[in-house]
């Protein structure tokens, strides 16, 4: 089953077919709304199998629609020391089966909130799950990855390719791609950005850290 999150980013900045897939029902997938992202659910006609949020951001009528058309709404009264995003992550952990969580609305205009939906994958309570969770927006496609070996298919319409040590990485390999490393070590967060696929796919592989894919276009 796949979970698709939507939080309140800016429209304009989701993907180009996201307000067709919207409008489509498929019986393998979910919607989950945070905070704003449950109004806009709503409004274009999904029934949210969960509303998350302290909806501080939306009116009194918009918190009453949700309440009527959500199945279940689960509205914080004030601020707690977690995101709306990952309270909502929270509550799809320990109430949804899923295969794959895939966020939308998760980047914008606020550099602090898209900063915070980046990082969050490095907590305890979300690290052990970061392998089956996507971000995505009109420009990008961001996964997260655990120690080992891993392949990756390269998507429809993209053109770059980073690498993104979120903490310290040990022993980076990029075996196949445009520009390749041979067991790097970083210290530090680190963008190896720019970087593309030779072919339709491309492997690499770290022994200690939490690394973030970048599959992008301009």
């Amino acid at each position: 089953m796949k979970v698709n999150l939507l939080v309140g980013g800016p429209v304009t900045d989701w993907p180009q077919d996201l307000k067709q897939r919207l409008a489509q029902k498929n019986a393998d997938e979910v919607w989950v709304g945070a905070d704003y992202g449950a109004v806009r659910l709503v409004k274009a006609g999904i029934r949210p199998v969960l509303a998350v949020g302290d909806f501080d951001s939306s009116s009194p009528s918009e918190i009453q629609l949700v309440k009527e058309h959500a199945v279940k709404s689960i509205i914080r009264p004030k601020k707690e020391d977690i995101t709306d995003t990952m309270l909502a992550l929270r509550c799809i952990f320990q109430e949804l089966e899923f295969d794959q969580i895939v966020i939308y609305g998760a980047t914008g205009a606020r550099l602090d909130q898209f900063l915070s939906n980046l990082f969050f994958v490095l907590m305890s309570e979300f690290k052990p799950y970061c392998e089956k969770i996507e971000l995505i927006d009109r420009w990008n496609h961001i996964s997260f990855y655990l120690p080992g070996k891993h392949r990756l298919e390269k998507l429809p319409d993209t053109a770059y390719l980073a690498f993104v040590c979120l903490n310290a990485v040990t022993d980076l390999h990029l075996y196949d791609a445009k520009y390749k490393l041979d067991g790097v070590d970083f210290t530090e967060p680190i963008s190896l950005s720019s970087n593309e696929f030779v072919g339709n796919s491309t492997s690499f592989s770290f022994t200690s850290g939490v690394l973030c894919v970048i599959q992008s276009h301009d």
